[in-house]
């Protein structure tokens, strides 16, 4: 039995349980509020009853650990290579969010054994059944890995800010994701986040701009979520460790977040948005298929 049938056959095992929403958020360059916009959203589902579970999977750094300020005891390498079991390697942040750290171990998750991969496949599936909504936080930029991210989600956040070199960087992200073999624009769906920015009227002409040059030469469809603004409320949040929407649910900030977090609802509810889970998510990652 190869590798990809062993992880079929896990999954085919998994479909009575519900499956959780898999979210990708990622950004063209580093600095734009990727992080930020991941731990707001991942605040404001909470807020709204759904259970939420972010993976850190931007290796060699700790953004979403020092936002949240908390220090995890394990991270996913635990998991692949101390038998941890997934609820183990599960940090609990503020309003009960729960995050992991991915550490570098799914950077190497191509070269283990179908023993090991079956092991923590297994284990990934579990979090279908812990959480309604998994935040993938990628690394920025057009890396292997992230566009092995991208292309296993069906779902992609893409934060953009107004500054020349993030609307470039932006576009080229998804010139890299169009030209990946392994990319499907059936599967795969691009929403736009314009961060930091003065007023909505700026956030939805970024949007427009990227937009029309994606649209003509990528052929990719992107959506629009909204906007967030220029604040320095949140910015104080951050240099405290606290996330805005916990320390100032009033701010403009915060209620940008609420906004954008209650689209996603609405249009999981009214277009039923399909649910891929964890098994399909990571086993696409490990085989390619």
């Amino acid at each position: 039995m190869d590798q990809a049938e062993q992880l079929r056959i896990i999954k085919a095992n998994k479909q009575s349980r519900p499956l959780a929403r898999v979210i990708t958020v990622t950004s063209g360059k580093g600095g734009v509020g990727k992080s930020n916009t991941t731990i707001n959203l991942a605040i404001q589902f909470q807020k709204m009853g759904k259970k939420v579970i972010i993976l850190d999977a931007d290796f060699g750094l700790a953004n979403i650990e020092i936002m949240f300020g908390a220090v995890p005891k394990h991270n996913l390498c635990d998991l692949i290579y101390q038998g941890k079991n997934i609820r183990e390697i599960i940090t609990w942040g503020p309003m009960d969010v729960g995050f992991i750290s991915g550490g570098s171990g799914i950077a190497g998750m191509s070269n283990l054994s179908k023993d090991y991969l079956t092991y923590i496949v297994q284990n990934l599936v579990e979090l279908d059944a812990i959480a309604d909504i998994v935040m993938v936080d990628t690394g920025a930029g057009i890396s292997d890995a992230v566009l092995e991210f991208l292309v296993a989600s069906g779902e992609i956040l893409l934060v953009t800010t107004p500054e020349p070199t993030s609307i470039t960087d932006s576009y080229s992200l998804l010139k890299a994701l169009y030209r990946h073999p392994r990319f499907r624009d059936d599967i795969t769906k691009v929403k736009m986040i314009s961060n930091r920015v003065e007023k909505e009227e700026e956030g939805l002409v970024l949007f427009e701009k990227l937009n029309t040059v994606v649209s003509k030469y990528l052929k990719i469809p992107m959506t629009y979520l909204g906007c967030v603004p220029q604040d320095m409320q949140l910015v104080k949040a951050v240099m405290q460790q606290t996330p805005i929407s916990i320390q100032n649910p009033a701010a403009r900030s915060s209620m940008a977040y609420e906004r954008i977090a209650c689209r996603l609802l609405e249009k999981e509810e009214s277009q039923r948005q399909p649910k891929r889970g964890m098994a399909a998510f990571f086993s696409h990652i490990v085989t390619g298929k």
